[in-house]
């Protein structure tokens, strides 16, 4: 696929930006890691862990922190606090202000939180910074994302969603060798803070959204990019007819709007049962996707395995998610297929791990589970906004995500594992989870290749449409009579 110059400008920021996430999002578990090894070795106690090569006490952490372990495990949740803040007011920073400042000043501020730990080892100071950091990630795997969207080609925009998390993966297995090279909690922190420091600058120079320009009215600047070259004129012309179609869209369903007439308020389309019955089901799924996906993720160290050779496979995993956008299906199935796929697969790791089978293929298995779990939550982002009308589509998906992030918060709460292995309580919700969202997906109609739908009537005269075209049988191959109701 042909990249415009300002398209490849973005890209491959992008793909750095997203290659620099796990040294911040992982960063918990190597320091429970770390800290829980150099504790053990300054008491001299004997364990079955794994050792890290050359490990000892960090002698730039008082030694009193080692009674801070059990606090310490508690930073997990305290990001994942910060990202459930961040998709609070995240959104509607962006918007206001531009996904590129909110960007930066995301990103200059995670790598100064996670430097100062290494120059001041407190472990308060660490853990309130925790918190800052998950605000700052939210923030910025918000901007980005929406970032990457608005700078596709509008039939290209499925790209995205499976690139980014590639570079994420891979990030994720460059994140395991660097700590696996940084014994201590202060090397630790300066090798996950050095790296995003030196590629800071290389983002200042990143273009902004044009959707976002165009709605600001910011011309000058979007002139200036079209002036970049005839590629990237042709470019923006494609991207800013569609964002012109979709605001002029959006702008005829709001003078329809009379002031006073409840019917064509947006809070009154919440209370139609089409709304609230797609809003319960994609709440739901968003949920379970979360805890499933974040269960395994953060706990990839609990299936009696190296947590650096776990955490390498993890990232390795994820990368057939690459291909995603290459399966010729529906969104409706290929959401019920991934769901499926990851319930059954976490049902068989905790079947294998009661039988005490051989760690290495539990952890493959719930690899295995990982994946299709990550595949079904790039499908539900575009589900979601393709299921509810213009309206009140934005106030919809900000609900969902807020489940996502409830979801994250409810695993970090509920589900810790210091000691051992997942639990089985763990292990049979992150596996009932998907199966029981694979059921409702039947609930939820097909919406690939439909068009996105303005208004609730637009419901109604699709539906009415719908049952009037004569259609294919799936597997006959003959055309069915239109049906009677």
């Amino acid at each position: 696929m042909y990249l415009a110059p300002l398209q490849r400008s973005v890209y491959w920021r992008l793909a750095l930006l997203f290659l620099l996430n796990p040294l911040i999002f992982f960063l918990d578990i190597f320091t429970d890691a770390i800290f829980a090894t150099s504790c053990r070795h300054s008491n001299l106690t004997v364990t079955n862990g794994s050792l890290l090569p050359g490990a000892d006490s960090d002698q730039s952490w008082p030694a009193e922190a080692c009674g801070w372990v059990d606090w310490l495990s508690c930073s997990q949740t305290l990001f994942m606090v910060g990202m459930l803040l961040g998709s609070l007011f995240g959104g509607a920073i962006s918007d206001r202000y531009g996904k590129r400042p909110l960007m930066l000043v995301c990103l200059c501020a995670d790598s100064i939180c996670v430097l100062l730990p290494a120059m001041l080892p407190q472990p308060l100071l660490y853990l309130g910074l925790r918190c800052v950091t998950g605000v700052c990630f939210c923030c910025l795997s918000t901007s980005s994302f929406s970032l990457a969207v608005e700078w596709a080609h509008p039939e290209a925009r499925l790209w995205p969603s499976a690139f980014l998390p590639c570079c994420f993966s891979i990030g994720t297995m460059a994140t395991a060798l660097l700590a696996w090279l940084s014994p201590t909690l202060t090397k630790l922190h300066l090798s996950m803070s050095l790296p995003q420091l030196a590629c800071l600058p290389l983002f200042f120079s990143i273009p902004e959204s044009p959707r976002w320009l165009l709605l600001k009215k910011r011309m000058d600047i979007l002139e200036r990019y079209r002036n970049n070259s005839p590629e990237d004129k042709h470019f923006l012309d494609l991207v800013l007819d569609s964002a012109r179609s979709s605001l002029q869209k959006a702008s005829e369903v709001q003078e329809k709007r009379l002031p006073g007439d409840l019917a064509s308020c947006d809070y009154f389309h919440f209370k139609h049962p089409t709304v609230l019955l797609r809003l319960l089901i994609m709440s739901y799924l968003s949920a379970a996707t979360a805890l499933t996906y974040y269960g395994i993720c953060m706990n990839i160290g609990s299936f009696s395995v190296d947590v650096f050779v776990a955490q390498f496979f993890s990232g390795l995993s994820e990368i057939p998610c690459l291909l995603l956008p290459l399966i010729r299906m529906g969104r409706r199935p290929l959401t019920m297929l991934t769901l499926f796929l990851s319930g059954a697969a976490c049902f068989l790791t905790l079947l294998l791990s009661r039988y005490n089978t051989e760690p290495k293929l539990v952890l493959s298995v719930a690899l295995l589970g990982k994946l299709c779990i990550l595949g079904a939550s790039f499908i539900t982002v575009l589900y979601s906004i393709e299921l509810f009308p213009t309206v009140i589509r934005q106030r919809c998906v900000s609900l969902v995500n807020l489940s996502f992030r409830s979801g994250c918060l409810a695993n970090s709460l509920l589900f810790t594992h210091p000691h051992g292995m997942i639990s089985v309580a763990a292990l049979v919700v992150y596996s009932s989870g998907p199966i029981i969202g694979s059921g409702l997906c039947l609930m939820l109609p097909e919406t690939s290749g439909t068009q996105l739908p303005d208004s609730v009537e637009d419901w109604r005269k699709t539906a009415s449409i719908q049952r009037g075209v004569r259609r294919k049988h799936p597997i006959l191959g003959f055309y069915e009579q239109p049906s009677s109701n």
